[in-house]
């Protein structure tokens, strides 16, 4: 794909080989030799100044898109300066305003990620308190639930021993009644 530049001097090379054609074929029969021997470094000067125009007309637009290119790949800090007050100082202007309205936006979002990693800090913090405390409860829990099973068992044992005396009793007291 042709340069910037070239697609600018190309236009700038036909047009003087158009005229240097259009001259010559105009005045052919009053042309001598000496013309032809000039026509030569005229024809490379033509080639020199369209390439030359081409460089200094596209070496701007060059620079903005490697400013461009380096704005992508997140140098913040890329500005473009131009004295032109043609439409490539207009372009230049907005490409830094985006790079400004870009470095804001990227200073915001580093606040708000390290709000956000605080906060998170601050939460994990807070999980990991709750945590130990829902482990504590849960072994005071266990603990509890030990002890409550360790007293049913001695209350089903103190039953079966009241059960046992009152059996006793019983047999006693009818033991006693038959002596009566």
């Amino acid at each position: 794909m042709p340069s910037v530049s070239t697609k600018i001097a190309y236009p700038i090379i036909l047009t003087g080989l158009f005229v240097i054609v259009v001259f010559t074929s105009v005045y052919y029969e009053v042309l001598g030799s000496n013309f032809y021997i000039i026509l030569i470094p005229l024809t490379a000067f033509l080639f020199l100044f369209g390439f030359a125009i081409g460089q200094k007309l596209a070496s701007p637009v060059k620079k903005l898109l490697e400013g461009a290119d380096s704005l992508t790949k997140g140098n913040i800090g890329t500005r473009f300066y131009l004295k032109n007050k043609d439409e490539l100082g207009q372009l230049a202007k907005v490409f830094n305003r985006i790079a400004e309205e870009f470095e804001e936006h990227k200073s915001k979002i580093e606040t708000l990620d390290t709000n956000v990693k605080l906060r998170t800090r601050a939460l994990e913090e807070i999980i990991e308190v709750l945590e130990k405390k829902i482990k504590n409860r849960t072994l005071e829990l266990q603990k509890a639930t030990e002890d409550l099973e360790r007293l049913q068992e001695e209350v089903k044992t103190k039953d079966e021993e009241i059960l046992s005396l009152k059996s006793q009793k019983n047999k006693q007291k009818s033991k006693d009644r038959k002596k009566v």
